[in-house]
């Protein structure tokens, strides 16, 4: 405080930059390689799976890494990012033709590991648009509409969201109650949608409806911009802040007919798409505990001794903190609390890892049911917050 006049201005604080006030730390716009692969489960994969991994592994290090804090703290999504995700193919998934490269699950599944493994927020925005979003298109949508909408899509030119829960039902989303009243030449949509990803910034609207005929929940394409649609972002979150979220109203929205989807004409139909957005929740908890123990893993110094690790394959992990942050005159690392955290956290990777490769491989034979995927989902998150 000032012991001049009670009306001069306090002095203007000095920025010092957080490498020079705490020379210990290591920020996490500089990622740490993976160091996760304890039981070297990267046999398992094909040179295809490794090849899109290693690529976006790439693009979320240089691109995503650097600028995550700063746009979580602005709670703003980087939008110019997304045109590379677009490039390397991961919307499209599994679809075939209209654009798509076809990936296989598995393939999937590692690129939002990879992605989640830096920041979830950006994986939980692409999963939506693409699994949730595009796909019901592929799975559900006429010719036509395949043709009009699933290119640009794939190639993340447009951004597209699905809205399926409501105020008062989420889990339960069988039971919404947004209406689609039939008239002349198409639909009149009155409703409302809340906790929609990306509808800030969506292109278009992948909704679900009740048919005020016949009760059944019904699929519409709604544009985002039409009369009657309005957007309000739900603000001051804190986990996956920079998903953008919000409440979407209808209110006598006119959708054509062209744009009601003809393959759902139940909330059946929207399970299958959810059955492998699942598979893809799955692998982004994976890649959220990858990346905790990634970052943890600074403290490996001890263990580079132990019969646990592998030296030569370890060794790159060191960090300075573990060199020079000592509690009680010794490493972190030395602590064995410390040494059994880290050892419970590769444990569980191991495990989910295992959990999640199988349940790909069931989709890929079309062996995989509801269940396996629900399963596949709960344990993976419990694993998840487990490890954070």
């Amino acid at each position: 405080m000032s012991t001049g006049s009670k009306n001069a201005s306090p002095a203007p604080a000095v920025h010092v930059p957080l490498s020079v006030a705490f020379p210990q730390a290591t920020p996490a716009s500089i990622f740490p390689p993976p160091a996760s692969d304890y039981y070297e489960l990267d046999d398992l994969l094909t040179h295809e799976e490794k090849n899109l991994r290693n690529k976006i592994r790439e693009l979320v290090v240089e691109e995503v890494a650097p600028i995550m804090a700063e746009y979580w703290e602005k709670a703003e999504f980087p939008h110019h990012i997304i045109p590379k995700f677009g490039a390397l193919g991961v919307a499209g998934g599994p679809i075939e033709g209209y654009g798509c490269k076809r990936i296989s699950t598995t393939a999937s599944a590692l690129a939002y590991a990879e992605i989640a493994r830096v920041d979830p927020s950006i994986g939980s925005s692409i999963l939506v648009h693409s699994c949730l979003a595009t796909l019901t298109i592929a799975q559900h949508g006429s010719e036509e509409q395949k043709q009009k909408y699933i290119p640009s899509l794939a190639r993340m030119d447009t951004i597209a969201t699905c809205g399926l829960t409501e105020p008062n039902y989420g889990s339960d989303a069988s039971s919404l109650q947004t209406r689609a009243t039939k008239i002349e030449g198409g639909w009149i949509i009155n409703g409302q949608k809340r906790w929609t990803a990306n509808c800030t910034f969506a292109d278009i609207f992948v909704i679900s409806a009740r048919n005020a005929e016949t009760k059944q929940v019904n699929g519409f394409i709604v544009k985002q911009g039409a009369p009657g649609v309005s957007v309000t972002k739900i603000e001051n979150k804190v986990a996956l802040r920079i998903v953008q979220n919000g409440d979407v109203m209808f209110n006598d929205v006119f959708v054509p007919d062209e744009d009601k989807l003809p393959g759902i004409t139940s909330f059946q139909g929207f399970v299958e798409a959810l059955s492998l957005a699942r598979v893809m929740v799955s692998w982004l908890s994976i890649g959220v505990a990858m990346g905790v123990y990634d970052l943890c893993n600074r403290y490996i110094e001890i263990l580079l001794n132990s019969h646990l690790v592998d030296k030569t394959k370890f060794a790159t992990e060191l960090n300075r903190y573990v060199k020079e942050r000592k509690q009680f005159g010794v490493p972190l690392a030395a602590f064995q609390l410390t040494q059994e955290k880290l050892v419970r956290m590769l444990g569980n990777i191991q495990a989910m890892f295992l959990t999640g490769w199988r349940l790909c491989k069931l989709h890929e034979s079309g062996k995989m049911t509801t269940g396996h995927a629900s399963m596949g989902k709960a344990s993976t998150s419990i694993d998840q917050y487990t490890q954070i």
